[in-house]
Protein backbone atom coordinates (compact mmCIF):
# COMPACT_ATOMS: atom_id res chain seq x y z
CA UNK A 1 0.00 0.00 0.00
CA UNK A 2 2.49 2.45 0.75
CA UNK A 3 4.40 1.63 -2.39
CA UNK A 4 0.90 2.64 -4.19
CA UNK A 5 1.04 5.48 -2.58
CA UNK A 6 4.63 7.15 -3.89
CA UNK A 7 3.73 5.47 -7.20
CA UNK A 8 0.72 7.41 -7.64
CA UNK A 9 2.49 11.20 -5.97
CA UNK A 10 5.26 10.09 -8.06
CA UNK A 11 3.19 9.90 -11.31
CA UNK A 12 1.15 12.69 -10.49
CA UNK A 13 4.01 15.31 -10.57
CA UNK A 14 5.40 13.82 -13.61
CA UNK A 15 2.15 14.68 -15.34
CA UNK A 16 2.13 18.11 -14.06
CA UNK A 17 5.83 18.86 -15.23
CA UNK A 18 5.02 17.31 -18.49
CA UNK A 19 2.18 19.74 -19.08
CA UNK A 20 4.62 23.24 -18.28
CA UNK A 21 6.94 24.31 -21.04
CA UNK A 22 8.48 26.86 -19.44
CA UNK A 23 8.85 28.08 -15.67
CA UNK A 24 9.53 31.82 -15.26
CA UNK A 25 10.66 31.81 -11.28
CA UNK A 26 9.52 35.22 -9.74
CA UNK A 27 8.68 36.40 -6.55
CA UNK A 28 5.21 36.57 -6.72
CA UNK A 29 5.38 32.52 -7.40
CA UNK A 30 8.46 31.07 -5.51
CA UNK A 31 9.87 31.36 -2.58
CA UNK A 32 11.70 29.40 0.03
CA UNK A 33 9.87 28.29 3.22
CA UNK A 34 12.09 28.36 6.44
CA UNK A 35 10.87 27.91 10.71
CA UNK A 36 10.16 25.19 13.25
CA UNK A 37 7.85 22.44 14.25
CA UNK A 38 6.90 21.40 17.69
CA UNK A 39 5.03 18.29 18.21
CA UNK A 40 3.71 15.31 20.57
CA UNK A 41 4.88 12.13 19.63
CA UNK A 42 1.65 9.69 18.94
CA UNK A 43 1.88 5.93 18.14
CA UNK A 44 4.78 3.76 18.57
CA UNK A 45 6.94 6.45 18.76
CA UNK A 46 5.27 7.59 21.72
CA UNK A 47 7.02 4.38 23.79
CA UNK A 48 10.53 6.07 23.19
CA UNK A 49 10.30 9.88 23.44
CA UNK A 50 7.88 12.38 25.04
CA UNK A 51 7.97 15.49 22.50
CA UNK A 52 9.59 16.78 19.22
CA UNK A 53 11.04 19.80 17.76
CA UNK A 54 11.89 20.63 14.25
CA UNK A 55 13.27 22.32 11.34
CA UNK A 56 11.21 22.80 8.42
CA UNK A 57 12.60 24.01 4.97
CA UNK A 58 10.41 24.22 1.72
CA UNK A 59 11.16 25.16 -1.85
CA UNK A 60 7.73 26.04 -3.22
CA UNK A 61 6.31 27.01 -6.88
CA UNK A 62 2.63 28.07 -7.31
CA UNK A 63 1.61 27.34 -10.49
CA UNK A 64 -1.69 29.59 -10.19
CA UNK A 65 -2.44 31.77 -6.92
CA UNK A 66 -4.48 28.22 -5.32
CA UNK A 67 -1.86 25.71 -5.91
CA UNK A 68 1.47 24.89 -5.01
CA UNK A 69 4.19 22.26 -5.27
CA UNK A 70 7.59 22.08 -4.43
CA UNK A 71 10.58 19.86 -2.52
CA UNK A 72 10.63 19.80 1.82
CA UNK A 73 13.39 18.53 3.94
CA UNK A 74 14.09 19.72 7.58
CA UNK A 75 14.97 17.34 10.73
CA UNK A 76 12.39 16.49 13.53
CA UNK A 77 14.28 15.52 16.57
CA UNK A 78 12.46 13.74 19.37
CA UNK A 79 13.57 13.66 22.43
CA UNK A 80 13.54 10.21 24.50
CA UNK A 81 11.79 9.26 27.68
CA UNK A 82 13.27 6.47 30.10
CA UNK A 83 16.34 4.52 29.24
CA UNK A 84 16.22 5.47 25.09
CA UNK A 85 18.27 7.74 23.00
CA UNK A 86 17.29 10.62 21.63
CA UNK A 87 16.30 9.98 17.76
CA UNK A 88 15.18 11.67 15.08
CA UNK A 89 14.14 12.03 11.24
CA UNK A 90 15.27 13.55 7.71
CA UNK A 91 12.40 13.70 5.51
CA UNK A 92 13.08 13.95 1.65
CA UNK A 93 9.84 15.04 0.18
CA UNK A 94 8.21 16.94 -2.41
CA UNK A 95 5.06 18.17 -1.56
CA UNK A 96 2.04 20.00 -2.41
CA UNK A 97 -0.39 22.66 -1.15
CA UNK A 98 -3.82 24.19 -1.67
CA UNK A 99 -4.17 27.76 -1.09
CA UNK A 100 -8.40 28.46 -1.08
CA UNK A 101 -7.80 32.46 -0.99
CA UNK A 102 -4.95 34.20 -1.57
CA UNK A 103 -4.87 34.71 2.16
CA UNK A 104 -6.67 32.27 4.52
CA UNK A 105 -6.76 28.47 5.01
CA UNK A 106 -5.01 25.89 2.62
CA UNK A 107 -4.01 22.13 3.29
CA UNK A 108 -1.01 20.14 1.43
CA UNK A 109 0.90 16.84 2.02
CA UNK A 110 4.13 15.97 2.04
CA UNK A 111 5.17 12.62 0.27
CA UNK A 112 8.56 11.16 0.77
CA UNK A 113 11.22 8.84 2.30
CA UNK A 114 12.07 10.09 5.95
CA UNK A 115 15.60 8.64 7.01
CA UNK A 116 16.22 7.93 10.55
CA UNK A 117 19.03 9.21 12.80
CA UNK A 118 20.31 7.60 15.93
CA UNK A 119 17.89 4.39 15.19
CA UNK A 120 19.68 0.61 14.60
CA UNK A 121 18.66 -1.53 12.71
CA UNK A 122 16.37 0.54 10.78
CA UNK A 123 16.92 3.37 8.13
CA UNK A 124 14.07 4.53 7.36
CA UNK A 125 10.40 4.42 5.32
CA UNK A 126 7.98 6.39 3.85
CA UNK A 127 7.30 9.74 4.80
CA UNK A 128 3.80 11.49 5.29
CA UNK A 129 2.48 14.57 6.18
CA UNK A 130 -0.36 15.73 5.69
CA UNK A 131 -1.23 19.48 7.49
CA UNK A 132 -3.96 22.52 7.50
CA UNK A 133 -3.07 26.18 8.56
CA UNK A 134 -3.10 29.50 7.97
CA UNK A 135 -1.64 31.93 5.76
CA UNK A 136 -0.51 35.38 4.41
CA UNK A 137 2.24 36.63 1.95
CA UNK A 138 4.81 35.73 4.40
CA UNK A 139 3.39 33.65 7.00
CA UNK A 140 2.09 29.74 6.99
CA UNK A 141 0.53 29.23 10.78
CA UNK A 142 -0.19 25.18 10.35
CA UNK A 143 -1.01 21.62 12.18
CA UNK A 144 0.31 18.29 11.36
CA UNK A 145 0.05 14.58 11.38
CA UNK A 146 3.42 13.44 10.49
CA UNK A 147 4.15 9.63 9.84
CA UNK A 148 7.03 8.21 8.77
CA UNK A 149 6.33 3.60 7.58
CA UNK A 150 9.61 2.85 8.90
CA UNK A 151 11.71 -0.62 8.49
CA UNK A 152 10.84 -3.64 11.20
CA UNK A 153 6.61 -2.52 11.08
CA UNK A 154 7.63 0.81 13.07
CA UNK A 155 5.19 4.08 12.46
CA UNK A 156 7.18 7.05 13.69
CA UNK A 157 3.79 9.20 14.17
CA UNK A 158 3.30 12.53 16.09
CA UNK A 159 1.05 15.19 15.89
CA UNK A 160 1.87 19.06 16.49
CA UNK A 161 1.73 22.49 14.88
CA UNK A 162 4.44 24.45 13.33
CA UNK A 163 5.27 27.71 11.26
CA UNK A 164 7.61 29.01 8.80
CA UNK A 165 8.60 32.50 6.81
CA UNK A 166 8.28 33.03 3.75
CA UNK A 167 11.39 33.92 1.65
CA UNK A 168 11.16 35.62 -1.81
CA UNK A 169 13.29 34.50 -4.38
CA UNK A 170 14.45 37.78 -6.70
Amino acid sequence: MKKLFLFIGLVSINFIFAQQNEIDITPNNSWLKAGITAGIPVGDASNFSTFNLGLDLRGQYLFNPNFGIGLASGYTHYFAKNDFDDFGIIPVAGFARYYFTKSGIFIGTDLGYGFLSNVDNNEGGMYLNPHLGYHNRDWNIYAFYQNTFAQNNTNLQSVGVGVTYNIRFK
